[in-house]
Formats: structure tokens, C-alpha cells, sequence
């Protein structure tokens, strides 16, 4: 079984008036490889007559981004022509690759009466190989995505596979990524397999990873030292849990950019600006 190395907090960095925590990277952690980058807005509840989500059009190349919607909805569009609202537990995909602009926002009915709001966004690298992929973007609702019975919970399998059942999402770089919700006296043994990147942050509650306890609004960092991760809960408790296998290349990051070279940034800045990622228009 992995055991805790250390736990990273998340801090504090709102967003306009959406309350947003980001534990990676960190002072501590400025990769994960190749995890880049959480969010985690809310939970919070928007008040009828709202201004929404403030994602605007902007641009992206060079990585994924994985939304989470745990409560409320978000709408996507995008300069590549997809389109779409997703609620509350489903999942957007999207490849920004050789660049798109995109804007995150919420939906006329959500700014009219409100609501509750919780989201995860989590930003995976991509190798040099694959960074200059066509622009993709997937977007399921909760019943797309099998839920599995767990002993004390259910655990929704976004992408990978787990006890025979493989993910709706298909991963350029076979990302594996799953949400989990446990009660009280819950317990479940995840694949962690040799070599691969361990990504376990608890949205909520405080589980026990390997008997130690760990806490609300942390990414837990993991050793190497086995191929599964214990989890135990003594309340309820939610998690984000996935594995990759590290890119081990340079990575250099200005924005919504994420390339290998500070050379590879300028050329996607001057792409952006030459207009060659298309727009997006409200």
C-alpha cells in the first residue's frame, strides 16, 4: 500500500465573488506530474439575479482541462464548435492541444435564480509529442458516467478502468480519474500502479489514506512504495482520485499555456494574437 508523504493545503484565491481554494501548485508542489493545476470554487450558493461563473472567452494549448461539476451547472463553448450545460456530477473533457479559446460560464437559468455551486477544474500536461493535438472536447452528464457500488459508497469512473468497468472519457495519454463518496464505516482499495502519478484530493471530510488521517481541502501526496491505496472513512467523505504516468519533460507555463520551451510560449502567444485559435463569441 502507498503511504502519505506530506499534504498540501489549499489556499485561498477568489475569484470575483467565486470562492476558490487551489492546492496545486503550491509553494511546496509546483507539479504533480503531469497534474498542473487545481481549482476547487465553491461550495457556495449564488443568489438569485447573479453574474455567474467569471470564465469569459481565453485561450488555451498545450494540455487538458477536466471540470468537475459537483453542484449547480456550467456551460462550455468553444472556438472548435462544441457547445454544451452540464449539471451536477457530470464531467467536461476538453484537449485544448494546438490552441482554442473557450469561455466557462453559467447558464441564463443560473443567473436568474441561483443556486448552489461546487467545481473542481484540473489541468493534466501533455507530452511534446501530443501537445499540437486537434482541439477535442467531451462533455457527459451524471448518467453518463458509471457509478459504482462500493462498500459504504460509489465511486464514478470518469475515465480508466476499476473492478471491470472502463470510463466514458478516453485519455490521449491513458489518464485515469474517478470522483468517490463514502459514509461512515466505508472503505475501498484503489489501483495505484507502479511508476504512475497518485492524484488524491479530498473535496470533503477527512478519510483515512492507509490508516493516516487525512484533511479537508488537501492534495495528498503519495510515495511509491506499493500498487493500491487504502481508504477508510469514519464520516462522509468525497475525494478526487486518479493516476498517470509521468511526462518527465520541461515544462514551461505562462497563463493558459503550458509548452516545453520559453520559445514554444511566444509562439502560442503570437498565435493567439494572430487569431489562428479562433474566437468565441457570448
Amino acid at each position: 500500500m502507498r503511504q502519505i508523504i506530506r499534504q498540501h493545503p489549499a489556499l485561498r484565491d477568489d475569484i470575483a465573488d467565486l470562492t476558490t481554494r487551489r492546492p496545486l501548485p503550491s509553494r511546496d508542489l509546483p507539479q504533480l506530474d503531469p497534474f498542473l493545476f487545481l481549482n476547487h470554487h465553491g461550495p457556495q450558493t449564488y443568489p438569485a439575479g447573479n453574474g455567474g461563473l467569471p470564465f469569459g472567452p481565453h485561450p488555451h494549448r498545450g494540455f487538458e482541462t477536466v471540470s468537475f461539476i459537483l453542484a449547480g451547472e456550467m456551460a462550455h463553448l468553444d472556438s472548435g464548435g462544441h457547445e454544451s450545460v452540464i449539471g451536477e456530477g457530470g464531467v467536461q473533457w476538453m484537449t485544448a492541444g494546438s490552441g482554442l479559446v473557450h469561455a466557462e460560464i453559467s447558464p441564463k437559468s443560473f443567473r436568474q435564480t441561483g443556486g448552489p455551486l461546487e467545481i473542481l477544474q484540473l489541468w493534466v500536461n501533455l507530452p511534446a509529442a501530443l501537445k499540437m493535438s486537434h482541439p477535442a472536447y467531451t462533455g457527459l452528464q451524471a448518467a453518463d458516467i458509471p457509478a459504482i457500488p462500493l462498500e459504504g459508497g460509489t465511486l464514478n469512473l470518469i475515465s480508466g478502468e476499476f473492478a471491470g468497468r472502463a470510463g466514458p472519457f478516453a485519455s490521449l495519454t491513458g489518464v485515469a480519474m474517478m470522483t468517490l463518496e463514502l459514509e461512515a464505516g466505508g472503505k475501498v482499495t484503489l489501483p495505484a500502479p507502479q511508476g504512475r502519478t497518485v492524484f488524491l484530493y479530498v473535496v470533503a471530510g477527512e478519510p483515512l489514506v492507509q490508516g493516516t488521517r487525512a484533511h479537508e481541502a488537501h492534495l495528498v501526496e503519495l510515495d511509491q512504495g506499493g500498487d493500491s491505496v487504502e481508504i477508510a472513512a469514519e464520516g462522509p467523505v468525497r475525494l478526487l482520485y486518479g493516476h498517470a504516468d509521468p511526462i518527465g519533460e520541461p515544462v514551461a507555463a505562462h497563463g493558459p499555456f503550458v509548452m516545453n520551451t520559453r520559445e514554444e510560449i511566444h509562439e502560442a502567444i503570437q498565435d493567439y494574437q494572430a487569431g489562428k485559435f479562433g474566437a468565441v463569441t457570448l
